[in-house]
């Protein structure tokens, strides 16, 4: 070395430099971390956008010049289908295709009230919530009707408020589960698979003939996950915000709360990395071990759904779960405007996790 002193510095930034590119080299790695979840944020992004359509068949012998037809059109969630047979029609009904199957019976009348008799078919396969739709509008259009041919007093009047307030749209709930399951996907596989290669190809024991530290290649390693996970962290929520307006309360604060939050979360999940590479005794054995870990989260951590709506019995399992309190501390940051320091218990119980992770890792961890 000349004389010069050896850097810990310089070789844990060589190493992380070094690590950082062969990610970026890795389609594993990719896929897991951004390309996964930005399909779902994609899919959803695009679901929470649309409106509900319901597809009802209209009879051939429904006049459809008729003030009731007209009016029914004009409902956006309807969608009136004229142009298939009355066997087609049927056979859509019974599968679950069509809603209902409509005729609309005129009977004109010589005064200004002309008669309507709604003949509405459904089957077993029909979805409830659709029906409801669709019998609503109905009633709607009767109602609107009903008032122009017969005017009366009503016993009430409704005063309508409108207080200025923020849509809760689906990628505001989808895109922080998908943001932490992509980091916690991210760091248990590339983590794991990365450590059982160097072990298995001899790098680590390279490393040990160099004076570099023990510590210093495990925080080499890890700076360099935390740098490529932020990374695709900013990408997806760049994406969810500027492409389907996921809220960002308080605008760049919240963007950056929301990487603070992703790379406290990343810390923590890396240490599950760190046990699949200890405890893995072959490569093909690490996906059973990392999915073990991280499916059950994927699906119960309020990822796709509140977890309200599972099980009751089920509730108090998905409440153990470190994702479910990173995803519940970035919808909270991101949509009601909460700061660090108002999602301590989220932050508390990851650091709890964070605590007894590394330290079945520590037990578990070989370096040969």
């Amino acid at each position: 070395m000349n004389g010069a002193k050896y850097s810990q510095w310089r070789a844990m930034m060589a190493i992380t430099k070094g690590s950082l590119r062969a990610t970026f080299r890795s389609p594993s790695s990719v896929v897991f971390s951004l390309a996964f979840p930005l399909v779902f944020i994609l899919v959803f992004g695009f679901i929470g956008n649309s409106t509900v359509s319901v597809k009802v068949g209209v009879d051939r012998h429904t006049d459809i010049n008729t003030e009731y037809f007209k009016m029914l059109s004009a409902n956006k969630t309807l969608k009136l289908i004229t142009d298939e047979s009355e066997a087609e029609m049927a056979e859509n009904l019974k599968k679950g295709n069509l809603v209902a199957i409509m005729n609309i019976d005129y009977q004109p009348s010589a005064d200004s009230a002309s008669s309507y008799k709604i003949h509405v078919k459904t089957s077993t396969a029909t979805d409830v919530n659709k029906r409801g739709i669709l019998m609503a509008a109905l009633k709607g259009v009767t109602g609107q009707l009903d008032n122009q041919a017969y005017p009366r007093p009503s016993v009430a009047t409704i005063v309508p408020e409108v207080v200025p307030g923020r849509i809760y749209k689906t990628i505001d709930f989808i895109l922080p589960g998908q943001l932490g399951f992509a980091l916690m996907s991210g760091a248990v596989f590339t983590t794991a698979f990365l450590f059982f290669g160097l072990r298995q190809t001899l790098v680590l024991k390279r490393f040990f003939a160099t004076p570099i530290s023990r510590m210093n290649i495990v925080l080499a390693e890890s700076f360099s996950r935390t740098i490529f996970q932020l990374i695709s962290s900013v990408v997806i929520i760049g994406l969810g915000h500027f492409a389907f307006g996921f809220t960002l309360v308080n605008g760049f604060v919240t963007f950056l709360e929301m990487l603070a939050l992703s790379a406290f979360g990343l810390i923590v999940f890396l240490g599950f990395g760190f046990i699949v590479s200890g405890i893995a005794k072959n490569e093909s054995t690490i996906p059973l071990f990392a999915n073990i870990i991280t499916m059950p989260q994927f699906l119960l951590a309020g990822t796709f759904f509140p977890i309200d709506s599972f099980p009751g019995w089920l509730q108090p399992i998905c409440r153990l779960m470190p994702l479910t309190y990173l995803a519940d501390a970035l919808r909270e940051v991101a949509y009601e405007g909460k700061h660090l320091w108002n999602v301590g218990l989220d932050l508390g119980v990851l650091a709890i996790w964070g605590i007894v992770v590394y330290v079945v890792a520590v037990k578990v961890f070989r370096w040969e």
